[in-house]
């Protein structure tokens, strides 16, 4: 399998698809990189090369029990394009994949990039506070740690209702996105499952926003149950000079993966990409 190894021994899974200018997708919580496959397949018949990485503890990366924080998750990411000397890069991150990238910038810079996408991501920060109203209450993260840690693969089944807006009338949802987000999860440590809850809710990306120097797409839909709108695509909007806002009236939080809406981001990634 092809795999870069981490400076601390992990091994780090990864697809690489095509040729051309590289695109590299970072997944959410709790998937891994086969949730990029519809994207994967756009980007290199569309003539670049698409790259899509398991993060430590998910899919096939190492099973690891420590290092799920987002210094530790960017400089994954960084070994990842160091050891493939990938340059004029768009890095393309979906949910908590995009503090993943914050972060990388935040700390790596963007000497190596052309461009950034956030599709459905949570930065700047989740969680409510009396600065952050929008947020997530913190008893909603507590919920989901006692479920992973209760029976995760129930909690799994149950969670994937959520995700994809499957409780929404005229939803177009199907049985097999539901199956592959359990199958994703699955595939994820237990301790990497909890361990990421308190990483995505706590961790502030403010500052790494404000070090954003590249062309960035922001996409986000207006019924995203996981990751609101307004507490995330919206600010992050305004913090990153010049971003570009793009809202999906009824767009779950898995727009990447729900017909209709797969496309639709298909294509809005395809036009940017080609700018």
């Amino acid at each position: 399998m092809p795999v870069c190894t981490t400076r601390d021994g992990v091994d780090i899974f990864y697809k690489d698809w095509g040729e051309g200018r590289p695109v590299v997708f970072i997944h959410g919580w709790p998937l891994n990189g086969d949730a990029w496959q519809d994207q994967l397949k756009a980007v290199a018949d569309a003539g670049f090369r698409g790259i899509a990485h398991d993060r430590r503890g998910h899919g096939r990366s190492t099973p690891v029990w420590d290092g799920y924080d987002f210094d530790t998750f960017a400089d994954d990411l960084n070994d990842l394009l160091a050891s493939l000397d990938l340059r004029d890069v768009t890095l393309v991150a979906h949910s908590m994949g995009g503090g993943e990238l914050a972060r990388y910038i935040g700390r790596h810079g963007t000497v190596r990039l052309r461009s950034a996408v956030l599709l459905s991501a949570i930065p700047p920060v989740m969680v409510r506070s009396d600065t952050n109203p929008e947020g997530v209450p913190e008893e909603v993260f507590e919920s989901i740690k006692a479920g992973i840690v209760a029976e995760r693969s129930q909690f799994w089944k149950d969670t994937a209702e959520g995700f994809f807006s499957a409780d929404r009338p005229g939803n177009r949802v199907t049985q097999g996105n539901k199956d592959a987000f359990w199958y994703m999860a699955m595939a994820q440590t237990i301790e990497g499952g909890v361990r990421c809850v308190d990483a995505f809710a706590y961790t502030d990306f403010t500052d790494d926003l404000r070090k954003f120097d590249i062309p960035t797409l922001v996409v986000h839909g207006d019924d995203d149950q996981v990751v609101p709108l307004d507490a995330t695509g919206r600010k992050t909007a305004e913090i990153v000079r010049d971003a570009e806002l793009k809202v999906y009236e009824g767009g779950s939080h898995g727009i990447a993966l729900v017909p209709g809406d797969k496309e639709r981001f298909n294509a809005d990634l395809l036009g940017f990409l080609r700018r």
